[in-house]
This record gives structure tokens, C-alpha cells and sequence, in this order.
């Protein structure tokens, strides 16, 4: 081959080359790999440790994923943020969730995260934590704030799930120990993602319900997850801000849950706080029953005593002594009867007085009596005004009669009802005197009840006497 003919090959090589190559903006080239690689890992889970963590003030966590070998930033926004049930803190083992992605303006690889799990201590016992430390530094857990239990509570809420055994056990135990006492059941789900939602509502419905003494939150034992709704931060706040008693029950004696340090007395288990909540009426029953019992036995005893001091008492003394007794009882009991009497009347008159202040004062709160009241003012308003109406009407009618009769009076028709006329020239003027008239004239008379024409055929004024005919047509 020749020299010439390798140049020229070589030549077609270069210029094919060039006309085959492509030339990328950057911008276009990291778009192409990131919709690649968005493609390619779009449901990944990264295990590693976090560093550099950094919150944004718009919501979005930021931090670096790392292990002995690599590192990958991670960015999760605002919105999976607030779901996290832990905020990773700086060195803390996670595994990360999410999808794989490139920062296009600074052509960074990086993970965007769904979740975040905790390993090693768990992500419910790390969010049980950092909550614990959140609410205590606020205050909720001092016992300052937290308020006493009614010593006898007459009705009492419970807010549990109503299909479980937790709730036949506690009325069970409350049938048993205080058998007048009121039971409200509140049911709620106690599990689950809406659980914490739903036991936050049913504490601020009871706070809007008169006549409850305290409530009684109750759920079974279970595992952490179990218990999540009790430890979530919904339902602390929603106990700190009860102005009623609140008794925690829940779990096992062994089980402690955020609620349990926010509540204002927490029960080992649901039936201890049924115990609880009965125990001052219950310990004064058992006082009651164990002074009846030596009351009984004293009673026993001095009978016993009695009866062998009569067999030692004569024959002939016995009968007096017992009758005497007898009438002394009698005596002592007429008395009792009449203080009990006029205890019982002052308690029942008091008690009259307090029913009839009431009963006023509901009398003088009684919309009825308004609305009564209200209705007669808007009568009186409504007679006021048809009887201003009627005046100002009558009013009316008179001053029309009298413009009437006024203008009835100025009318010239009412000037020719009296036998007056009125003498029009032929060019529509009245004549009002001699002066005016020339011999000739048409003119046109107008009377009541018609007009008529006229020709001038002679004029007589009071100064010239001279008799002047005027020949009349008839119109």
C-alpha cells in the first residue's frame, strides 16, 4: 500500500470519528444517571452509623451514613421527618430506608430516606428515651403537678378497649368492693396507629362531662410495640392537661410506660386500680363490719354478765329490777326517738331551703321566663306601633282633608259652581275687561258644566252707559 493511500485512511478515520462523537452538557449528563440510578435502587435499605447530623429550620434532617469503609449522605424531608419515632442523634446505628439519588447541583450521591430504625437498643426503646428526657425537662413528671385522688368517688370514667378482659375484671372488682359506685366506659382502640389519636380525644371528651370524679386509663399487658400508644407524646399531653384525676393501669406490674410518669397515680395493673379507686369506701366497710363485730361481742358479753347477776338477784327483787330497766330503756328510747325526730326535721327543712334556692335560682336562669318575658315586650312594641300607625294615619287623613278642602276652595271650578264664568278671547287670553274686547270678536264663555261661543256685538263699560248687543252661539 502506498504512503498516500494510509493518509487518506487515516483522514476518514479522524473525520468519522468526529462526526460520531457526542458532546454532554453537564446538567444533561447527571440528569441521565440520576433517572438510571433512580430506576435501578428505588427501594434500598442502608445500614451505618450517622455523623454530621444537621436539622434544617424548613423541617429536613440531613446527615452522613457511614461505615470503616464509605460514607452516603442522607437527606429525609420535612414530611417523613415528623414520622420518625426517634431522632437519630450523632453516632447512633440505624438502618435506613429509602431511595437512591443524585444532588444534581452538586453531582452528590445520596440517599433519600422513608425511615429510619434504630439497631441494637430498638427504635421504640430509643423513642421511649429521648421522650422520657423531653417531657421531664418540661415538667410533666413532677410531682407538684400532679393532683390527689377523691377519697370517695361516686362515678368514675374508663377508657379502654371494651371487648377485652381488662374491662370485665375492673367491674368485676368495683361490683365486689363498691357496688354504688358509677362506671363510664369510654371504649377506644387501644393499638395501632390511630390508638394515640383516639385516646387523646377521649380524655378531653371526659373533661367536658360533669359529675366524673377521676378516669382510669386500662389496657392489658403486651410487648413495647403493644404499648406504643401509651407512650406516645399525644397522650402525655393529653394526660398533663386533664383538670380531672387521671389513674394509669396499664401492662403488667413490670410494664412502664410514659403515661405512667404524666398520670397522676399510676396502678400496677388494671385490677389494682380498681382497688385503688375503691379502697377508701372499702376500708371504711371493713371498719364498720369489724366494729359491728365487737359490738356484738360486747353486747354478748354483757348480756351474759346481766344474766348471772339476775340468777345471783332474789326471787322477789328480780322482777322489779327488770321492770325498772325496762321503763329506764323505754324512757331512753322515747328520747332518742325524739331527738332523732327533730334531727331528722332540721335536716329535712334544711335541705327544703337548699332545694327552693336552687330551684329559684334555676327559676331566674330559666329561658322560658326570658323568652316570656321577651315575647310580652315584643307585643307591647307591636300594639305601640299599630297605635302610632293608626294616629299617624288619622293624622294624615285630617291634613289631606284639609288640603283638600283648600284646594278645593282656590279651584276656579269651584268658582263657577257659584254662577261665575270664565270669557276667553281668540287667542286664549281671559278677559278680565271691557278694554279688552273689540266689536266682532269671537270669544268663548266657560261655565260648570260646559263652554259656549259668542260674537261681540256691542261693549258697555261703566264708564260709557251705552247699551252694546252681544249675539250668542250656542257651543
Amino acid at each position: 500500500m502506498r504512503p498516500s493511500d494510509t493518509s487518506a485512511q487515516q483522514l476518514d478515520l479522524v473525520f468519522a470519528e468526529t462526526v460520531a462523537r457526542r458532546i454532554w452538557p453537564v446538567h444533561l449528563l447527571v440528569e441521565q444517571l440520576r433517572e438510571r440510578v433512580e430506576a435501578e435502587w428505588v427501594d434500598v435499605w442502608v445500614e451505618g452509623e450517622v455523623s454530621n447530623l444537621r436539622a434544617a429550620p424548613s423541617g429536613h434532617l440531613y446527615f452522613t451514613l457511614k461505615d470503616a469503609d464509605a460514607q452516603l449522605p442522607v437527606v429525609l424531608f420535612r414530611r417523613q421527618a415528623l414520622l420518625l419515632r426517634f431522632r437519630p442523634a450523632e453516632g447512633t446505628h440505624v438502618l435506613v430506608r429509602g431511595r437512591v439519588s443524585i444532588y444534581a447541583q452538586r453531582g452528590q450521591l445520596q440517599l433519600v430516606g422513608e425511615t429510619v430504625e434504630a439497631l441494637g437498643t430498638g427504635a421504640l426503646q430509643l423513642a421511649f428515651e429521648q421522650l422520657r428526657e423531653k417531657l421531664k425537662a418540661e415538667g410533666l413528671f413532677d410531682a407538684a403537678r400532679k393532683q390527689p385522688l377523691p377519697p370517695y368517688p361516686r362515678r368514675v370514667a374508663i377508657v379502654t378497649s371494651p371487648s377485652g378482659a381488662v374491662i370485665r375484671d375492673f367491674l368485676q372488682i368495683v361490683e365486689r368492693r363498691h357496688s354504688r359506685l358509677q362506671v363510664l366506659v369510654y371504649p377506644v382502640t387501644v393499638q395501632g396507629d390511630g390508638a394515640p389519636e383516639e385516646i387523646e380525644r377521649a380524655l378531653a371528651d371526659l373533661n367536658q362531662v360533669e359529675g366524673i370524679d377521676l378516669v382510669v386509663l386500662a389496657r392489658g399487658g403486651g410487648s413495647l410495640e403493644d404499648l406504643a400508644a401509651f407512650n406516645s407524646e399525644r397522650v402525655a399531653r393529653g394526660i398533663a392537661a386533664s383538670r380531672l384525676p387521671v389513674v394509669s393501669a396499664i401492662g403488667h406490674e413490670t410494664d412502664f410506660t410514659i403515661a405512667d410518669f404524666v398520670a397522676d397515680l399510676r396502678a400496677p395493673t388494671p385490677s389494682a386500680a380498681a382497688e385503688l379507686v375503691t379502697s377508701a369506701l372499702y376500708d371504711v366497710e371493713e371498719r364498720l363490719t369489724e366494729q359491728w363485730n365487737r359490738l356484738g361481742r360486747a353486747v354478748r358479753y354483757h348480756l351474759l354478765r346481766f344474766n348471772r347477776q339476775l340468777d345471783a338477784l332474789a326471787a322477789e327483787g328480780v322482777q322489779w329490777k327488770v321492770t325498772s330497766q325496762m321503763h329506764r330503756s323505754a324512757q331512753r328510747l322515747d328520747d332518742l326517738g325524739t331527738r332523732m325526730d327533730l334531727a331528722a326535721s332540721r335536716r329535712l327543712r334544711r335541705t327544703e331551703r337548699d332545694v327552693e334556692a336552687l330551684a329559684r335560682a334555676v327559676l331566674r336562669h330559666d329561658p322560658r321566663q326570658r323568652l316570656a318575658a321577651l315575647q310580652m315586650r315584643l307585643a307591647s312594641c307591636r300594639d305601640q306601633l299599630h297605635l302610632t300607625q293608626q294616629r299617624r294615619l288619622q293624622a294624615s287623613r285630617m291634613a289631606h282633608g284639609s288640603l283638600d278642602s283648600r284646594l278645593h276652595g282656590l279651584s276656579p271650578l269651584a268658582v263657577l259652581s257659584r254662577g261665575y264664568a270664565i270669557v276667553e278671547g281668540a287667542n286664549g287670553a281671559i278677559v278680565r275687561s271691557t278694554q279688552q274686547l273689540t266689536a266682532g270678536e269671537e270669544l268663548t264663555t266657560r261655565l260648570q258644566d260646559g263652554t259656549f261661543s259668542s260674537r261681540v256685538e256691542s261693549i258697555q263699560s261703566q264708564d260709557a252707559p251705552t247699551q252694546r248687543k252681544t249675539r250668542q252661539r250656542k257651543k
